[in-house]
């Protein structure tokens, strides 16, 4: 197993915090954690979760992704683009919190849809709920058909 460097990971999470203008205890309570835990996590002590990772980033308005790189938990390399992406959505100032979350939802439901997150890749030929069912007739304008239930 590759060793995280964590080190790395507190030094950009005490620049983070303190570009907020944010003491250890006020970021500790705002993501949820205790301070001596948070603490540890800026020396290099602790490997932190991917979860608290994300309580952390939320607390700093910083995105979760960049952590997760920093903490070696998404290779840089490979998810490099779709890092990128969500932090420029998630920096957008004229989208609200609501709207940031509905569009990261989308653009990852795009990726699962081309085989980019994690699941394999959709069937283009056929779009959801188009299949072939018996009695259709083909090039028939009939759509999906419902029955009660």
């Amino acid at each position: 197993m590759a060793s995280l460097n964590v080190g790395n990971l507190g030094e950009y999470l005490r620049e983070q915090r303190r570009n907020a203008q944010l003491s250890l205890r006020q970021l500790a309570d705002a993501a949820g954690v205790s301070n001596p835990y948070l603490s540890q996590i800026e020396r290099g002590l602790r490997k932190p979760s991917a979860e608290v990772l994300q309580q952390v980033a939320k607390a700093l308005r910083i995105s979760a992704e960049t952590l997760y790189v920093r903490a070696g938990i998404l290779d840089a390399e490979r998810d490099r683009d779709e890092v990128e992406t969500r932090a420029v959505i998630l920096a957008d100032p004229s989208l609200d919190e609501r709207q940031k979350q509905v569009l990261l939802q989308i653009y990852e439901s795009f990726r699962k849809e081309n085989g980019l997150g994690g699941e394999g890749p959709a069937r283009p030929e056929e779009p959801a709920g188009t299949e072939a069912r018996p009695g259709d007739t083909p090039g028939s304008d009939a759509g999906p058909r419902r029955t009660a239930g």
